[in-house]
């Protein structure tokens, strides 16, 4: 009798820990595309973190996560706010005067009235044509505000997710090899492959897009540089940033950018009577320095590592095909996990040897290790006798 009291207590704890990993199963189903994104920024600012951190070796590993986010938002938040201008301007030059009048007018209000409607809502709002339709407008307006939103707080979480990491990565680290796994078990080797192939995936892909926007920096606006005026293109930093972005997805890159692009100019040189050889030379340097190297020589170099090339091509585009926007970034996770998890365990199933390899590798490695320290504590214990020696005859 009482030897099923143990049993049975035994059975509890794992019936409230099978509980807690539902829960946190439940949560990371919920929130995958979060969780996905923080991971995402963390491998990919993983190495700025580390070259943060050989520089500066801040006693506080806060304050160094903190300086990499920092590093990395900031200029993301210029480039948001220099594309949100550069819109504003361009959309105001479309409607042909005041842009706030015209967003007014798309809402059904005249542009006369927004002194009014600051002043006294309830003046305005009762002198409108069409209180129903500006409603409406309205409605949506605030339903995409919402939206927009919405996205902001998740981005907000995915970078604070990424901030923990970088600050408590090394802590969780050493209590997955005390509590866990050690450093020599299969676990600790299969992880260990997983994240490094993670961090050559998302940093070489974000070094893609970095450079990938620089380089269209560079062409667009000496394309624009040596250009008749009828054909020179509008904006050209911000398509240029536009299309490192689009580099971001392997197959596809700056084509939904230098296309669309290509044809406008094309449009313009028809109309005006310009040269058409600048509209076709810009789109075949596009094509070249954008869209050809970054992918047959860059991506692989700098992205692929130990998965082939065109595995991690798929990942990506298969995975935002599948799971939405965030297969993006689930995608090559799936796929790092999937080669890591095969390699690791296939062959030895397959010939029921070891589950992992390098096992007969580790155990040289560690017989060897053992050799050595035990010749170096003889060479040490033989060396301290010899010194006793000497201090006695003295």
């Amino acid at each position: 009798m009482d030897s099923a009291l143990p049993d049975r207590s035994r059975a509890g704890w794992w019936a409230a820990l099978l509980g807690a990993l539902a829960t946190v199963a439940l949560f990371l189903y919920a929130f995958v595309g979060t969780l996905v994104v923080g991971l995402f920024v963390y491998y990919a600012v993983r190495p700025l973190h580390d070259a943060i951190h050989r520089r500066l070796g801040l006693s506080s590993s806060g304050v160094e996560a903190a300086l990499t986010m920092l590093a990395v938002v900031l200029p993301a938040l210029a480039v948001v706010v220099y594309t949100g201008v550069v819109a504003f301007r361009e959309f105001a030059a479309v409607a042909g005067g005041d842009a706030v009048s015209v967003l007014l007018s798309m809402l059904g209000a005249e542009p006369s009235s927004l002194l009014t409607a600051v002043r006294r809502p309830i003046r305005f709002l009762s002198r409108l044509e069409d209180p129903q339709r500006f409603g409406e407008r309205l409605a949506a307006a605030l339903s995409t505000v919402a939206t927009a939103g919405n996205a902001a707080l998740h981005l907000s979480l995915s970078l604070t997710f990424a901030f923990f990491l970088l600050r408590d990565g090394d802590r969780l680290d050493r209590w997955f090899r005390d509590r866990v796994a050690d450093g020599d078990s299969g676990l600790w080797e299969l992880l260990a492959g997983v994240d490094a192939d993670l961090e050559r995936v998302y940093f070489g892909n974000v070094a893609t897009v970095v450079l990938v926007g620089v380089a269209a920096v560079c062409v667009y606006n000496g394309y624009n540089a040596v250009a008749p005026a009828a054909v020179r293109l509008p904006a050209p930093t911000l398509l240029a940033l536009l299309t490192g972005l689009a580099t971001f997805v392997p197959l596809v890159v700056g084509k939904l950018v230098y296309v669309p692009a290509t044809g406008y100019l094309l449009g313009e040189a028809v109309r005006t009577d310009a040269a058409v050889a600048y509209p076709v030379t810009f789109l075949a340097l596009s094509f070249v320095l954008l869209d050809v190297l970054p992918q047959a020589v860059l991506r692989p170099y700098l992205s692929s590592g130990s998965l082939h090339t065109g595995l991690v091509l798929f990942a990506y585009v298969l995975g935002a095909a599948l799971f939405g926007w965030y297969g993006l970034f689930l995608g090559p996770l799936l796929a790092v996990l999937v080669v890591r998890v095969s390699t690791h365990s296939l062959p030895g199933l397959l010939t029921d040897g070891p589950l992992r390899a390098g096992d007969a590798d580790g155990a040289a490695d560690a017989d060897d290790s053992g050799d050595a320290e035990g010749n170096a504590d003889a060479e040490g214990n033989a060396d301290a006798a010899g010194d006793a020696n000497d201090s006695e005859q003295d």
